[in-house]
């Protein structure tokens, strides 16, 4: 009998096993890190003794439910950590676990894929120590190491301050904070983001906390160029520069979407996204039959919502599947996720998209680190009459590299949109393809 697969073992994929396996349905649940609980709540290696509270701070009593609930789920389900899911076809997923190739056959699949940084490059991204936002907090919780011992964070969005108070919080350098959202913004944000009062607060604090501990925070300014040669030697903004050695830098979050693609969804654009995603209806269903979406992969709404819509992901599999489920408890799932979704338009407006990035991107700058594609080259295919995107990428070869355009994608986007004098929804979107993610060589194929 074929089984139900959850990709994807964060808050999201593992509320949506508890909630089938509560039901009497044993899922297989299948993940590419060693330890589950996704990036917000990912775990420590068992060696390492870090206490909860200094790992997650806040959220120290969800990540430890979240982690008790998969402890007590994987002996009771197929649960495959360590496994990459790089292709979908034919109701098949191909994954590679352990450098070992193997696949496996679905009755119905609930994608909780989640989400990375949103990369907007600048002059000096690629040099040894730049980091994503989330890589520089992978570093800080799965690996106990600062990027760097002066340590500069940039961009916009909630991760900027969450990862700033965890380095400071651990004893590491914190030179500046530079956040490319104005002040005022976030006052206009202010009557949306009292809807979820407690999320407030936290961000509050964490702003507090870094001025009260003399970390500056500068508001509206935009990180332009990164110095150095062998390494990272500094960072400049508008007239100024400061000296550092590590900076991580990312303009909020964006979500995973590449095996929603492979599978066959449809997409539409989100304008509070800024991204082409997969459709969904509230419940979590697809526009594919037997393909369920939950969590920041189908739209960035935080960890909270994931758990949610893992759930309500569940109990549509359930449904669907004909066994009965408790309708009340799923329309207020819905409505949990609708009253999230208020709360996540309040952070749009308060920390909005650069707009002017594109268009003061220098030609010189490296767009796609992978092909080595840089920014003047992609605009010189748009001066040849090409503006959609994937035209754009057979010329030129951008989003054509290892990373499969998840790196360079978007921010490819931006720039054949503002030279083509476009919508930002109307160049496009990089299609997906097989592999997904890198794969190595070597691999075994499994019988």
């Amino acid at each position: 009998m074929k089984p139900i697969v959850i990709v994807g073992a964060g808050p999201a994929g593992i509320s949506a096993a508890r909630t089938l396996l509560d039901h009497g349905i044993q899922p297989c649940l299948v993940d590419e890190s060693l330890r589950g609980g996704g990036q917000i709540y990912r775990r420590q290696p068992a060696n390492f003794q870090r206490s909860p509270k200094q790992l997650y701070g806040f959220e120290a009593r969800k990540a430890e439910a979240v982690h008790r609930t998969l402890d007590e789920l994987a002996p009771l389900i197929d649960y495959r950590p360590q496994t990459l899911v790089w292709n979908a076809e034919d109701g098949r997923l191909d994954m590679l676990t352990n450098h070992r190739a193997q696949s496996i056959e679905y009755a119905r699949i609930i994608v909780a894929t989640g989400a990375t940084d949103r990369i907007l490059p600048v002059p000096g991204w690629t040099l040894p120590g730049v980091y994503s936002l989330g890589a520089a907090q992978i570093a800080l919780k799965y690996q106990g190491c600062a990027i760097g011992e002066r340590v500069a964070l940039c961009g916009s969005g909630p991760l900027l301050y969450l990862v700033a108070y965890q380095y400071a919080k651990a004893g590491a350098k914190v030179v500046a904070v530079l956040d490319s959202a104005p002040f005022s913004a976030q006052c206009r944000a202010l009557p949306a983001l009292l809807g979820q009062p407690a999320t407030l607060a936290k961000g509050l604090y964490y702003r507090a906390w870094l001025t009260a501990h003399g970390i500056p925070v500068h508001q509206g300014a935009t990180l332009t160029q990164i110095d150095g040669e062998l390494r990272v030697t500094g960072i400049r903004w508008g007239e100024h520069r400061l000296d550092c050695d590590a900076v991580a830098f990312a303009h909020a979050l964006r979500s995973e979407t590449q095996l929603a693609d492979l599978l066959g969804c449809d997409f539409a654009w989100s304008s509070l996204n800024r991204a082409w995603l997969p459709q969904r209806d509230s419940a979590g269903r697809s526009s594919v039959n037997n393909v369920y979406l939950a969590g920041d992969g189908a739209g960035i709404m935080g960890a909270d919502a994931a758990q949610v819509a893992g759930e309500r992901a569940a109990l549509a599999v359930l449904e669907d599947s004909g066994s009965t489920i408790d309708q009340r408890r799923a329309a207020q799932l819905e409505q949990q996720l609708a009253g999230i979704q208020r709360f996540r338009h309040g952070l749009e407006t308060a920390f909005p998209f650069p707009q002017q990035w594109a268009a003061q991107a220098p030609d010189a700058l490296i767009l796609c680190r992978c092909e080595e594609v840089s920014v003047g080259e992609v605009r010189a295919v748009v001066d040849e009459g090409h503006w959609e995107l994937n035209r754009v990428k057979a010329h030129c070869r951008v989003g054509m590299g290892r990373c499969q355009g998840r790196m360079c994608g978007l921010a490819a986007a931006e720039i054949v949109a503002e030279r083509s004098g476009r919508g930002i929804e109307s160049v496009g979107r990089l299609r997906g393809q097989a592999p997904i993610k890198p794969l190595p060589f070597g691999v075994e194929v499994q019988p």
